[in-house]
């Protein structure tokens, strides 16, 4: 059974990305592992969209959302991936072959740094690149 906090976060990534899907599974503890499809990552990157995945714990609000995945990603320019996305073979995502965006939210506040605020700056700094 998911705690209110991390229903709580769903329900908000559910109306934050309205119009794309929004999976999850709980992980047993109180915690979501969740998935949000088709989000466009901008034409730096092949593929130019694709899903989001990450791990809510039974920790939300106090926890950072923190890392994110994506589908392997390289760039369109055949350039190297930038710092903050690594990837590769045998990186997976709950068995999806994935590439890791580390963006940790450095001076986070519980009460500010929502998971859909969180997924929402990863997608920015990803079509920022």
């Amino acid at each position: 059974m998911l705690t209110a906090e991390v229903a709580g976060a769903i329900e908000e990534l559910r109306a934050t990305f309205a119009g794309h899907d929004v999976t999850l599974e709980e992980d047993g503890d109180g915690g979501a592992y969740v998935m949000v499809a088709n989000l466009a990552f901008g034409p730096a990157f092949s593929p130019a969209s694709g899903w989001i995945g990450f791990h809510i714990g039974c920790q939300y609000p106090a926890a950072d959302v923190y890392p994110h995945f994506a589908p392997p990603l390289a760039r369109a320019d055949a350039a190297s991936l930038p710092a903050g996305l690594s990837g590769g073979e045998g990186m997976k995502w709950r068995e999806l072959p994935a590439t890791q965006i580390s963006r940790r939210s450095n001076g986070r506040r519980d009460d500010a740094d929502t998971a859909a605020i969180k997924l929402t700056k990863v997608l920015a700094w990803i079509r920022s690149l």
